[in-house]
């Protein structure tokens, strides 16, 4: 019977523990912070501009009040201080709930901040708070300040931090000229032996003031948007270079980061004739010793389909299909040469080439670690090889174009 009522005891005492509330967080006492933007002032101080949520206008969409004025989605509160962790403290004196940054998917680095002082600070404060989380998105503001990013009011998405998130989902997963980099991979990369990354670039198009107005979600051509623009460079945490275009895409080819793109390519005498959609891609990277010194080789191997073609094409004949090939071969490996080129103009390597042999030959590269990227690496050899394939041609292999030329012999 002791041993009953001890037992008996121990329920009642565990089921108190464990339906206490002690740690319970009421929403009507919290500021849900979505994204944060980060600059720094005149004077040298950390400014720090924060896009709350308002929970009841995103839930029930654009509401009206008395006055049958509309409310947006979300509100902006700013403040500065010597650290991001003051700056915080400090907006809570303009706030009437408790900031809460569990939900902050997004960070925005302005462009001077990244270019002057770097985003080594900004991450390793980040890094440390328990409720921030690591896999946040990070993206650095083109040409603009991060204020008017997390300012700007976006259509279709009514939290403008998702407008962001999205854009770079689908342009990576689309075109390839961007790459989404959560703060814990910017980390790894600034960690890695080489000790450059790359993070994707955002930038305020339009008017900037007609922007942070509610008037310009009104509009079916809103005269102010946000959109995805280049890749920033980060050599020891500071912004070193932007991408673009070709150099931009053959850095995320080289990455490894590919998940679809079109390539055009030059066909009968005409320019870009040929439209050719990646479907799947693998990069990898190995690299031998030769003389003494590393040697890096780029091995990559890509298959997609025929998405358009503007001339007359008999892609049912194998030869010609082999010559398409050959030529996206070319195409490929000439924006990988560029990425290449770019990256040791820069002395920095964010293509992870020093991981590679940090990783493969560790004794090796402790000869070339506090020389890695002003010495060796601008003038390390990389050779390339591309493997390219066609696999599919669409919904017709017979052009519409030949159809039309064969009926007007």
């Amino acid at each position: 019977m002791k041993h009953k009522g001890f037992f008996l005891l121990l329920m009642m005492t565990i089921t108190i523990l464990l339906t206490s509330c002690w740690s319970k967080k009421e929403l009507t006492d919290l500021a849900i912070v979505s994204a944060m933007g980060i600059d720094k002032t005149k004077n040298g101080r950390y400014h720090l501009t924060l896009q709350i949520i308002n929970p009841g206008n995103v839930a029930g969409g654009m509401q009206g009040g008395g006055n049958g004025a509309q409310s947006p989605p979300i509100t902006i509160y700013s403040a500065s201080g010597d650290n991001i962790v003051e700056a915080s403290r400090r907006a809570s004196g303009t706030i009437s709930r408790r900031l809460y940054y569990a939900h902050a998917n997004l960070v925005v680095v302005g462009e001077k901040l990244a270019r002057e002082e770097g985003i080594d600070t900004l991450i390793d404060a980040l890094d440390r708070d328990p409720e921030f989380r690591n896999t946040s998105t990070i993206v650095i503001a083109n040409h603009s300040t991060a204020a008017d990013l997390v300012k700007t009011l976006t259509p279709v998405d009514k939290i403008p931090a998702n407008k962001v998130l999205k854009t770079l989902e689908f342009t990576e997963r689309k075109w390839g000229e961007n790459v989404k980099t959560s703060l814990q991979e910017v980390t790894k990369g600034l960690e890695s032996p080489g000790g450059g990354t790359i993070v994707s670039g955002f930038r305020l198009v339009g008017n900037h003031k007609q922007a942070q107005k509610l008037v310009n979600l009104q509009e079916s051509a809103p005269e102010a948007t946000l959109e995805a623009s280049g890749i920033a460079v980060l050599k020891q945490g500071k912004l070193v270079d932007w991408l673009y275009g070709k150099p931009a895409r053959g850095t995320v080819w080289m990455l490894n980061k590919i998940q679809g793109t079109d390539i055009n390519i030059n066909w009968g005498g005409r320019k870009q004739a040929i439209a050719y959609q990646a479907v799947r891609q693998k990069t990898s990277v190995s690299t031998q010793g030769k003389n003494g010194q590393p040697h890096i080789s780029v091995h990559t191997r890509v298959e997609g389909d025929i998405s358009d073609m503007e001339v007359p094409v008999d892609i049912t004949n194998p030869k010609v299909i082999t010559k398409i090939e050959q030529s996206l071969r070319k195409e490929i490996k000439k924006e990988l040469k560029i990425a290449v080129e770019r990256a040791q103009k820069n002395k920095t390597d964010i293509l992870g080439f020093g991981e590679v042999v940090h990783r493969t030959r560790p004794n090796q590269f402790k000869k070339f670690k506090t020389e890695w990227n002003d010495v060796y690496f601008p003038k390390l050899d990389v050779d390339i090889t591309v493997e390219a394939y066609v696999r599919r041609a669409g919904l017709r292999n017979k052009s519409f174009l030949s159809g039309i030329k064969e009926n007007q012999k």
